[in-house]
């Protein structure tokens, strides 16, 4: 496994479009300009970008056609690999696996109330946050689990957060066992992946951080 992240800049945004915008396709072009925020664009650019660098680095896969599958979540057509990517704020990772799972960042915005979000949590959760000590710590961690873990399972915002809990680093959408792990990217952002492959509890993740250049 592996996770490449980086941060985007106002500054390089127009090399960058120059720069890397011909290396992908035209539908992939369109995704990355139908973007207004430079922010957005640069995002989604940047997170293409990390995915087509760690396959042709890490796994010596050159070119590749990403699929969708009936629940919109993306795949590899043709390989037994699995990716994630997200972002937040300045920050963008993607993650390449063996086996399917989902990562979400977020950024510890200390403008966030977690009040604002009560009807997105269950009362056990709810409980569990004004217990804590650190309450903005405690949202953060509920919020960025769950959102990995609905990632992992493929439903997106279908399905609401206040539908399952996180117990032990576990939960269960659907019927189906999921497994969550902490990992670390930046102090300012929190971080979790999530699958429902138990190996992910176990994994140390190879981290690639890019400042420059990532083609």
């Amino acid at each position: 496994m592996i996770i490449l992240y980086t941060f985007i800049s106002e500054e390089k945004h127009q090399s960058l479009l120059d720069r890397y915008l011909p290396v992908f396709s035209d539908d992939m072009k369109r995704d990355i300009l139908r973007y207004r925020r430079w922010q957005d664009a640069q995002l989604s650019l940047l997170g293409k970008l990390l995915l087509r660098h760690g396959l042709r680095t890490f796994y010596n896969i050159p070119e590749v056609e990403i699929g969708i599958l009936p629940n919109k979540k993306p795949y590899l057509k043709g390989h037994n690999l699995h990716f994630n990517i997200s972002h937040s704020t300045d920050l963008v990772a993607c993650v390449i696996a063996e086996y399917p799972l989902g990562i979400d960042v977020e950024y510890n915005d200390p403008k966030v109330s977690y009040r604002d979000f009560i009807f997105q949590m269950t009362p056990n959760e709810m409980q569990e946050i004004q217990d804590g000590m650190d309450k903005m710590k405690g949202f953060f961690t509920y919020w960025t689990r769950k959102e990995a873990a609905i990632k992992a399972h493929g439903s997106g915002m279908i399905l609401p957060l206040d539908s399952f809990e996180v117990t032990n680093g576990e939960c269960v959408i659907e019927d189906e066992k999921f497994f969550i792990k902490e990992i670390f990217i930046h102090k300012d952002y929190h971080s979790y992946m999530a699958s429902s492959d138990p190996k992910i509890k176990n994994v140390v993740p190879l981290f690639k951080h890019f400042e420059g250049d990532i083609l």
